[in-house]
């Protein structure tokens, strides 16, 4: 891979690649007028945790000791213009510092350099997109492989309840007296029907 200085790196890592991404357009946001405060970009996920759907965050000059605003992209991502897509966004954050979360403030520098769509989520726009290609052609191939969350399926009991057959009554029952059996419905004067994972609640 050839980095945008023209400097050779034979085996790029993900933080170099996205280190050479910034500079690569830094170039398009010099063209709209816009100058890039100094950043630090890495590959993790946000601070709202592994479940979290934010592909990208940025976080404040305040928050870190070296006053630098802190970037990180999510490694969900493998698509390389889809990283671009959202380190720009990013980027667009560190410009604002983050004060303006995606308000009218943000929505002027995200348009300046192309994205377009909501600001919460913004692609590139037909103008930006054959940029973000030549940086891409520049950097080369983003070397990181998709991490995929395993998705837990878990399945929900129902909760043990009582309801009479007839009046249609119905308690949530307690733990610790499943064990006596349904109660009786205090209208009807009948055993209720037990409804739920009694087994299960109660074992």
């Amino acid at each position: 891979m050839v980095d945008v200085n023209n400097r050779v790196s034979v085996n790029p890592n993900r933080e170099y690649w996205l280190e050479m991404a910034v500079k690569g357009l830094s170039g398009i946001f010099k063209g709209a007028g816009l100058k890039l405060p100094s950043v630090k970009v890495s590959c993790g996920f946000a601070s709202s945790g592994l479940r979290s759907k934010h592909i990208g965050e940025c976080w404040t000059r305040l928050s870190n000791a070296d006053g630098i605003n802190q970037i990180y992209i999510s490694p969900t991502l493998d698509d390389p213009i889809f990283v671009l897509e959202t380190l720009t966004h990013e980027l667009c954050h560190a410009i604002d510092d983050c004060q303006h979360k995606h308000g009218r403030e943000f929505r002027v520098i995200a348009e300046a350099v192309g994205l377009e769509g909501p600001m919460r989520s913004t692609n590139a726009g037909p103008g930006l997109r054959p940029l973000l290609k030549s940086v891409l052609a520049q950097i080369g191939p983003y070397p990181h492989a998709k991490l995929v969350k395993e998705e837990k399926n878990v399945k929900a009991s129902v909760r043990p309840k009582a309801k009479c057959k007839i009046c249609g009554f119905e308690v949530t029952m307690i733990k610790k007296y499943l064990s006596f059996g349904p109660p009786i419905c205090p209208k009807d004067n009948l055993k209720m029907e037990a409804i739920g994972d009694w087994k299960i609640s109660g074992g």
